[in-house]
């Protein structure tokens, strides 16, 4: 079993022409004997916003706190603290901070793809 504060993981900081403000952390992964999924968290800087991007696999994210966006479909669609969001293999995707603090969400992935 492994028990830690999110903050504690190391933390990954991206900052870029298409990914600005983001921090993630793998809080549990491969290397935590984690044979099924990926947990890693995201903050997103005001401002910041993750890469427009797709893949095979889903993702499962839900809103820690602050407040977003998040790109579906060709929109925009406003997420906040509590809110779910399920993200299809193959489906484009971005999210970005809509508000003045810290945009935190979880998101898990599957095992064997890229943790980080």
């Amino acid at each position: 079993m492994k028990v830690l504060d999110y903050k504690e993981a190391p933390p990954h900081v991206f900052d870029s022409d298409t990914v600005r403000g983001v921090t993630g952390r793998v809080v549990i992964g491969k290397d935590d004997h984690a044979d099924h999924f990926c947990m890693r968290v995201f903050t997103v800087a005001p401002g910041g916003f993750t890469p427009r991007h797709a893949h095979d696999w889903e993702h499962e994210v839900f809103v820690h706190s602050g407040k977003g966006q998040v790109y579906r479909n060709g929109e925009w669609q406003t997420v906040t603290s509590g809110t779910a969001v399920f993200i299809p293999g193959g489906e484009e995707h971005q999210f970005i901070n809509a508000g003045g603090e810290d945009f935190v969400f979880i998101c898990l992935i599957p095992a064997g793809v890229s943790e980080i």
